[in-house]
């Protein structure tokens, strides 16, 4: 009888067939958008009935129950499902047509005649699980004759009383919203007064984004991370949250040009000043550290182009015995290469676009350390914005769970590259950290566990010939950016500083010949033929 009412209810298309697993299916109400109502118990008892009245039962997931939230039937393959849906919102009315609840109520009277409250449906029942199922309390009917016009349906049903709440999924799930609403404004108080945590606007925070800041502080070891739209969004508001006007920074010689031209540009016109060291000369920061009421020292470690690596545990303990705080931009290490904050840095930074995303397919950028200092730039953030999209922290999140596999490969292939390349009579000079020819290896032996996936290194030859030597290669893309599954290679001279004359570009250390490979996660062989072909061809 009840495999009978089933039938009806999903019609004569359905495909009701025995299954010796326990599959449940449960039953839409008229009044509630097709969804669940408040009484949960109520429901997850009728499905049990369901279950054990019948042999004749539905082949749904096991979490099918989660599955009947509005939004995850739209995407539910199971033509099960899709039948039930479709029954629900027949003859193309609303509120939902009589006949229907009556089918599903004829269900229920069916199953209940025929199965008592035993205890093997109460061990059903607690098989199903709460948990997966997220009901919205205290909605009550008028739901059913608020709207009027199917307009206003098309909008709100499923979502404006309420919706299925997926926290059993096996991925994050991409909440696409700019704001977030507030039942009822004593809510809204309580959220306001701090009784009571809520989001409330999308550049203020996102269930998406904070999974991928949570999964950062983790690798980094930090109390609190901001993730933001881009690592020069990082890098400018953690400068302009933490450097008070008319304040001074201590930074490197080698460095991302844009953070260069932020420092030596922008930052002067709140009467912000800037001394510039080289990233190994401890005695000129001690000279700038008591010359100068220093807010802050900020680099690179490694640096960019040239893969200078500073001691991140000297630096910190000179400049806080000044009172000036620390922060490593350590996007060439990784979280996974280098510890910046363990060894004594108050904040450690990113460019999370390059390895921390790792497929040359989102931007971002991401600043970690102390709770803190991390709400003062992350207040600043809800002022100036540059928040990331969730779609984009998404990526970022699936990009993190490849991150060791690929830092992995990445340090092994650029390695050998490394000590390929400066064995090779067309090649001046190789900078990488884990070579000995390297000024700061063993510090990096002593801070770092892996040297990166970035080479640069010099042609023996002009501007011509390294432009040959490039344009040879199959495997490698021109472009700029690094730290992707794809290699990726370009001479600075022309990719970041042909706006400079070469007299100029020299005062900062790029020369016409130098190269900059960054490695991706290609077999290393294929990578070294492609090499050595197109230093061939010069």
């Amino acid at each position: 009888m009840a495999g009978s009412s089933h039938a009806r209810l999903l019609g004569p298309a359905s495909d009701c067939r025995s299954c010796p697993d326990l599959a449940v299916a449960g039953r839409f109400r008229g009044h509630s958008y097709g969804r669940f109502t408040h009484e949960a118990k109520s429901v997850k008892a009728t499905v049990a009935s369901y279950a054990l009245s019948s042999s004749r039962i539905f082949k749904f997931p096991p979490n099918f129950v989660r599955q009947l939230s509005t939004k995850a039937r739209r995407n539910c393959s199971n033509i099960g499902v899709a039948q039930v849906v479709a029954a629900s919102w027949s003859n193309n009315s609303y509120p939902f047509p009589s006949a229907a609840a009556a089918a599903a109520n004829a269900v229920d009277a069916a199953a209940a005649a025929a199965v008592p409250a035993t205890s093997d449906a109460a061990a059903l029942e607690g098989s199903i699980g709460t948990e997966s199922l997220k009901v919205e309390e205290g909605l009550g009917d008028s739901r059913t004759s608020v709207f009027d016009c199917d307009g206003s349906v098309a909008i709100h049903a499923g979502e404006r009383f309420g919706r299925g709440r997926v926290d059993d999924a096996i991925t994050t799930p991409v909440v696409n919203t700019s704001a977030y609403f507030f039942k009822k404004t004593a809510d809204l108080l309580d959220f306001k007064e701090k009784r009571a945590v809520s989001f409330e606007y999308g550049r203020y925070g996102n269930p998406t984004t904070i999974v991928a800041e949570e999964k950062i502080s983790a690798l980094e070891g930090a109390e609190s991370t901001l993730i933001v739209a881009s690592g020069m969004c990082a890098s400018t508001m953690m400068l302009l949250a933490l450097v008070p006007a008319g304040g001074h920074i201590v930074t490197t010689t080698d460095c991302y040009r844009k953070t260069r031209i932020f420092i030596e540009t922008l930052l002067p016109k709140m009467g912000i000043t800037a001394t510039t060291i080289d990233p190994a000369d401890m005695n000129a920061l001690e000279v700038a550290l008591k010359e100068n009421n220093v807010s802050l020292f900020f680099t690179e470690s490694p640096t960019n182009p040239f893969l200078r690596c500073v001691d991140i545990k000297l630096v910190s303990e000179m400049c806080h015995r000044h009172g000036a705080l620390v922060c490593i931009d350590g996007t060439f290490a990784t979280p996974l290469n280098q510890k910046a904050l363990s060894l004594g840095a108050d904040l450690v930074l990113h460019s999370a676009t390059k390895y921390i995303g790792g497929h040359n397919d989102v931007l971002a950028g991401c600043v970690s350390g102390s709770l803190k200092l991390v709400s003062e730039i992350r207040n600043l953030h809800h002022v100036i914005g540059g928040a990331l999209n969730p779609n984009a922290a998404y990526l970022i999140i699936r990009g993190m769970k490849t991150l060791h596999l690929r830092v992995q490969q990445q340090n092994s292939s650029a390695l050998r590259m490394a000590k390929l390349l400066e064995a090779h009579p067309k090649i001046k000079c190789v900078y990488y950290p884990g070579l000995p020819s390297h000024p700061e290896h063993n510090l990096a032996k002593r801070q770092m566990t892996g040297f990166g996936g970035v080479v640069s290194f010099e042609v023996d030859g002009d501007i011509t010939t390294t432009i040959k030597f490039i344009d040879s290669l199959k495997i490698p893309y021109i472009a700029p950016s690094f730290g992707g599954c794809e290699s990726i290679i370009d001479q600075p001279a022309i990719m970041s500083y042909w706006d400079l004359h070469q007299t100029e570009r020299l005062k900062y250390g790029i020369k016409d010949n130098l190269v900059r490979f960054s490695i991706g996660i290609e077999d290393f062989e294929d990578l070294k033929a492609d090499i050595l072909q197109a230093l061939d061809a010069i």
